[in-house]
């Protein structure tokens, strides 16, 4: 799976780069019967606001796609790796629900 990370109003630092690949890289096993090429996966990360300091201040967004298919997740919260793992949970979730649809 390949995966491009984008990164607006914050720094995508090394660890935050490796953190995200890896979680949303766990998604791929559950796409093992497309060709590895197949799926691609666009995470941005960001700030939302840059005046608040608390709250919800960090969005992560995915864009999932692969041969016939296409799943989109957001999530905003407090922390950007949070944000990233909800993302990736809402993602498992609608793949789960697509195969157990076929």
């Amino acid at each position: 799976m390949q995966i491009d990370i984008e990164a607006t109003g914050i720094e995508l630092t090394p660890p935050l780069r490796e953190y995200i690949e890896e979680k949303i890289g766990k998604l791929d096993k559950l796409l093992k019967k497309f060709d590895e090429g197949s799926v691609s996966v666009r995470v941005e990360i960001g700030r939302t606001t840059k005046h608040h300091r608390q709250g919800d201040v960090y969005r992560a967004e995915a864009n999932l796609r692969f041969p016939g298919g296409f799943l989109r997740a957001e999530h905003q919260g407090e922390d950007v790796r949070v944000a990233v793992n909800e993302v990736r949970e809402k993602l498992q979730r609608e793949i789960e629900k697509l195969k157990a649809s076929h």
